[in-house]
This record gives structure tokens, sequence and C-alpha cells, in this order.
């Protein structure tokens, strides 16, 4: 996984930094971002996003999609089993985690959808979502030679019609 393009140390350092105090503690529920970034490159969060390698930006990424991950576990705790399968009450959750996994991989200038984040949603559909079947069969077009023969067999029968009723009514007139 690679970033999309390098940006310069500053701007991206300060930009982190001022969005992590304005949004505070609540941002996309991570509140261990900056210690576990920091843990896992030796530095400060300031340095670790500044410094500019790809390296680093992928361990802050990392770090930030398994917090992502963590709190997508939490909310699917509360949902019941038999609900797993309702869109209604799933779908705040796999929001969440999607909206999680686009919005950091945006802020640290990383592509979406990316193997990680791909990853992480094939990993929710395994474990949450695997014994999910649709209650409504969904109906597909039938094979191409019914299809044929249901759209030409009209079309073959509009001129015989047509040949029937001029045919019909030119015998009536002189009938009559």
């Amino acid at each position: 996984m690679a970033p999309r393009t390098h940006i310069s140390s500053g701007r991206l350092s300060r930009g982190l930094l001022l969005l992590s105090v304005l949004l505070g503690p609540g941002l996309c529920h991570m509140e261990n971002v900056t210690t576990s970034s920091s843990q896992a490159t030796g530095t400060n969060p300031a340095t670790a996003t500044s410094n500019g390698t790809a390296q680093s930006m992928e361990r802050n990424y990392i770090a930030i999609t398994q917090h992502c991950w963590d709190y997508f576990v939490h909310l699917m705790k509360k949902v019941l089993p038999s609900e797993l399968c309702e869109w209604k009450i799933i779908s705040r959750p796999y929001s969440e985690l999607q909206n999680c996994l686009e919005g950091w991989a945006e802020r640290l200038n990383y592509s979406y959808p990316n193997a990680l984040a791909e990853q992480y949603i094939f990993q929710s559909h395994h474990i949450y979502f695997h014994n999910c079947t649709l209650e409504h069969p969904v109906y597909f077009d039938p094979p191409e030679d019914v299809l044929l023969a249901m759209i030409i067999a009209p079309i073959c029968l509009i001129p015989f019609l047509v040949t029937l009723v001029i045919w019909r009514s030119k015998d009536g007139k002189a009938q009559a």
C-alpha cells in the first residue's frame, strides 16, 4: 500500500494535529491513535507523520484502521444475533467502518479503496454477515433463446394480424 502523493512534511502533521484538537477524542472513536502511532514509530505523533516516509504513513494507517475495526466490533457486540441481517440495524456500524476507513485514507493521502480497507470489509462480511440470505428471490433475465422467442413472436404476429384485419374488412364491405 503506497501513498498517492507526497505532501510537504509540515502541512500534514499540523493538519492532523489541528484536526485532532478541534474534533476531540471522539473523532471516529480513535482515542488511542496518537499513542499507538507513536509507539509504532518510536517518535511523537507530529514527527511520525511529518517525516514523510511511506513506511511511517503506512504504519499510521495500519494502526488507525485497526482502531476503526475495533470500534466496528464494539458496535456489532450490541447487535443481537437475530438482527445481524437487518440492514436498518447494521447499517450504522457498517457505515461507520466504511466512513472511518475511507476518511482516514483520504486524510493520510492514501487511495481508497485499498487492500487493507478491503480486508476489513471482507472480514466483516465473513464474521458477521456470512449467514445472511435474501428474503426475496432475485429474478434474473430468462436465457437468451427464450428472450429472443418472446421478442420475435409478437413482432412476427403483427404483420399477420394487420393483414387479417384488412382482408376481413374488405370482405365485409363487399358483402354489405
